[in-house]
């Protein structure tokens, strides 16, 4: 019955978009030749308009359909939501215009295509959000629930209850927790009551209303899923996992299809597709202007060099970059000639007595660090992301610290996350690390405005 309501409810949400997109092109026709804005070729018939309504409205139906929108979403957001919407509308418009292009017969208003792309997203997504706003009242009343069992013992059931308690507004009811023990009747999981052992669950579905089983098994325990599955064939209820990946380390966690496989992402890093290009466009955006602004300053830094401690004026090391790639990274010299030829390859330390007077003062306000624009503007770098480590030292991280190679998914940066918190030059590589991954799980344009502008208020003062 509940699979009965829910597919009403689906084929009327697909009436109600083709309602609302042959309204939102009729409406653009309207809005384009029955306003005040100037027609000067004068005010063609809407019969070709709403002729065009017979492409227009399976188009959309199967974008829409093909980018998700008629999947449950329950537990989904609305800005995910909103996405696929406009994504779909997008593809839409694309293909309207070029098919406009090769229909000879007729010529579409550009001015009413435009218009059509905005009102189309804006009242659909209007209706998902009053349908939004109306299904929370309905569920707060408790009206349109879906009651749940979560199969598992330990800290992933307790996650998995804890995310169903922080959205009430998706109408999710646990009725109670199946362990793999023998448990007192007043135990409880997170509020909710431990019904039984794993033996049990199949007994209580017979007697009990339960909509969903969500299976939150422990890694440990992955053994006991196929007798779980096995219990489950015959009953009518809808089945799902949470596959127990929290010990894994990883970035930014995605699922995708392999021709029927779920597949999931552990580490992936963010800098794919339109993101690449974004934070390349925010990085020449910047990085350009700067470099004219600087260039004056950079030459009175080498002459300042060259005249306090002569040749070479920049100095030049090997790093590693994005994908573990090699590239050579410029600096003004700040120490002096051949610093590490008695002692091999070392880190800067406070107080550093290879330091020239001069690159004491370089470093501390991080001015020796100017020629690396250059690698940014190369590609090498970006203006934000982990400081890029010298090969030699990687070899010896890498073993040291579990997961230090997961700062090589992002391209190197000027300055980071992990800088404008103080974790820079010899401090701890565990805490940089921690702060590396950060950034790279969290990343967003915004977030490297945020650390661009620290590290100019800071003046990288924990430099040395």
């Amino acid at each position: 019955m509940l699979y009965r309501y829910s597919e009403v409810f689906r084929t009327l949400l697909m009436v109600a978009d083709l309602v609302l997109v042959a309204c939102a092109w009729l409406a653009a026709y309207g809005i384009r030749f029955h306003t005040d804005l100037p027609v000067p070729r004068g005010i063609p018939s809407l019969q070709p308009y709403a002729t065009a309504l017979v492409v227009i409205l399976p188009t959309w139906f199967w974008l829409f359909r093909s980018h998700g929108l008629y999947q449950p979403r329950r537990t989904g957001s609305l800005l995910g939501e909103a996405g696929s919407l406009l994504r779909a509308t997008a593809i839409g418009v694309v293909v309207l215009v070029a098919m406009a292009f090769f229909y000879r017969s007729f010529s579409y208003s550009r001015g009413v295509v435009m218009i059509f792309s905005v009102l189309s997203p804006v009242m659909v997504l209007g209706l998902r959000i009053a349908l939004r706003v109306g299904l929370r009242r309905l569920r707060r009343r408790g009206y349109n629930l879906r009651y749940i069992v979560v199969v598992g013992g330990g800290q992933l059931a307790e996650e998995t209850i804890e995310r169903v308690h922080a959205h009430p507004e998706a109408g999710l009811r646990v009725r109670g927790v199946f362990t793999d023990r023998l448990v007192g009747a007043r135990e409880r999981v997170r509020g909710v009551p431990v019904l039984g052992t794993y033996g049990e669950l199949k007994e209580y579905l017979g007697r009990t209303r339960v909509d969903q089983v969500i299976i939150a098994l422990p890694w440990e325990e992955n053994v006991r899923l196929d007798k779980l599955l096995a219990d489950l064939d015959d009953e009518i209820v809808t089945v799902k996992m949470i596959p127990d990946v929290r010990n894994a380390l990883s970035l930014r966690r995605t699922v995708e299809d392999l021709d029927g496989l779920p597949v999931i992402n552990l580490r992936e890093g963010p800098m794919v597709g339109w993101a690449a290009v974004q934070k390349r466009l925010f990085d020449l955006s910047i990085c350009v202007p700067a470099l004219v602004v600087a260039a004056p300053i950079m030459a009175l830094v080498g002459l300042a060099v060259w005249a306090t401690s002569g040749r070479p004026i920049f100095y030049t090391q090997e790093r590693v970059g994005l994908d573990g790639r090699v590239f050579r990274m410029h600096k003004f010299r700040s120490m002096t000639r051949d610093a590490e030829a008695d002692t091999g390859p070392l880190w800067a330390r406070a107080d550093d007595p290879r330091r020239t007077r001069l690159g004491a003062w370089l470093r501390r306000f991080g001015i020796d660090e100017l020629p690396q624009l250059w690698n940014v503007l190369r590609g090498d770098m970006s203006l934000v992301g982990p400081r890029p480590e010298r090969p030699v030292f990687i070899e010896s991280f890498r073993h040291e610290i579990p997961g230090y190679m997961l700062r090589h998914h992002v391209k190197a940066g000027l300055t980071g996350w992990a800088q404008i918190h103080g974790w820079r030059g010899n401090t701890s590589l565990h805490e940089r690390l921690e702060h590396d991954v950060y950034y790279i799980q969290n990343w967003s344009l915004g977030l490297d405005v945020r650390i661009l502008l620290m590290t100019l208020w800071r003046s990288l003062r924990n430099a040395y």
